[in-house]
């Protein structure tokens, strides 16, 4: 825990939602978890000029001041408070905003008890939460960002890709996320080896007829032809084979990334040394 090493949390809540109270309460109260409530922004923002909370969790929906209004501010004021953003309606200049002021996380409502709960544990257990996701461009149709080489950031980053496609059916936006989720999850596990002090390169590029993602590791690549650990280099008569190879390399579970990413979208296109990744998901298709 960051700020909060010695002593019991204290949160602040901004959002009059009763079943996001009765969350807090139920997580974090009965384990003596100071929580403070505000209604709206402006009550907000009086309570974070009077005390010091070691994380916010904020709706970006508030009745008076804005929720991303009041978390900018926060920004401001608090830039190491790790702020968890509640969002009931999302557009991507939210999103955007929320990226460039470093919002730890971005949960639409309804929000379930333990993604809200883990994630509200994850903010106050990270160190340097800050540098784990950078922004190198952040307009509503280019995002490139910089991740930490950490399994984590990958389920941290994708509720913001998500507020970027809501005006999608939930066919195509789930496809691409999948697909976006298996090769970055690749590139830090086999192009970062989970090393924090590597970084991933990840571009989101939205365009008239199609969503492209975009994934660049520091590894020295791959080939396809050299890929035990993964499914797609299975022979016909051993669809499993893969799995002992993986045992024996202490990988995780899985290896069906390749084959799952290419059947939720249109193109798939390496780079020569095999260490970029274009995923190209055609709107409408």
């Amino acid at each position: 825990m960051n700020s909060a090493a010695q002593r019991l949390p204290h949160i602040l809540l901004v959002d009059p939602d009763p079943g996001i109270r009765a969350i807090l309460q139920s997580q974090f109260a009965s384990q003596g978890w100071g929580i403070d409530y505000a209604d709206d922004g402006e009550q907000g923002l009086a309570q974070i000029q009077a005390s010091l909370y070691d994380a916010v969790v904020l709706e970006t929906r508030l009745a008076g001041m804005n929720g991303i209004d009041l978390f900018e501010q926060i920004c401001q004021t608090l830039p190491k408070t790790p702020v968890i953003l509640l969002v009931s309606e999302s557009t991507s200049l939210d999103v955007v905003r929320a990226l460039r002021g470093r919002a730890y996380g971005y949960l639409s409502k309804p929000v379930s008890e333990l993604a809200l709960a883990d994630s509200l544990r994850r903010a106050l257990a990270v160190e340097d939460w800050q540098s784990d996701i950078e922004v190198i461009s952040a307009l509503p149709e280019w995002i490139s960002l910089d991740l930490r080489c950490k399994l984590e950031i990958v389920e941290r980053l994708l509720p913001f890709i998500r507020g970027l496609e809501q005006d999608l059916s939930e066919q195509d936006r789930e496809d691409g996320i999948t697909a976006f989720r298996e090769v970055l999850m690749n590139a830090i596990e086999h192009g970062g080896s989970c090393n924090p002090g590597k970084k991933v390169r990840v571009a989101y590029v939205r365009t008239a007829r199609a969503i492209l993602y975009h994934v660049a590791d520091p590894g020295p690549g791959f080939s396809f032809d050299r890929l035990p650990h993964a499914a797609i280099s299975n022979p016909p008569d051993s669809p499993l084979g893969h799995h002992q190879v993986r045992s024996q390399l202490g990988i995780r579970p899985g290896g069906f990334g390749l084959l799952l990413t290419r059947s939720l979208v249109d193109e798939v296109i390496y780079n020569e040394a095999g260490n970029q990744v274009l995923v190209i998901k055609y709107l409408g298709t």
